[in-house]
């Protein structure tokens, strides 16, 4: 399939894609990702193998456009809050002197 990413076409298959990616060590998960081989990347990452582009010179809305033509699904990664302390006198330094 034909696809515009940072105004360059580039012809792939989702085979292509899942091949390229093999071999790749996911980064954490952040953002608009993608599953490829059960396994979860950043749509910027999968971008930027099968470019072989520079990251700052696509949107992930590019990538994920053409990735969702492929037959791959794209999601929005869940966002990970910090723990909050109901009491700040139970933390473990609440007791040390602060000077």
């Amino acid at each position: 399939m034909r696809c515009v990413i940072a105004r360059f076409p580039f012809d792939l298959t989702k085979n292509e894609v899942e091949q390229s990616m093999e071999s790749v060590r996911p980064e954490p998960a952040v953002g608009i990702c993608v599953t490829i081989a059960g396994r979860a990347y950043p749509v910027k990452q999968v971008g930027q193998i099968i470019t072989k582009q520079d990251r700052r010179d696509f949107t992930a809305a590019e990538v994920s456009r053409a990735l969702t033509r492929l037959g791959f699904t794209c999601y929005q990664a869940p966002t990970v809050r910090p723990q909050v302390h109901p009491d700040p006198s139970s933390l473990p330094w609440a007791d040390t002197p602060l000077g």
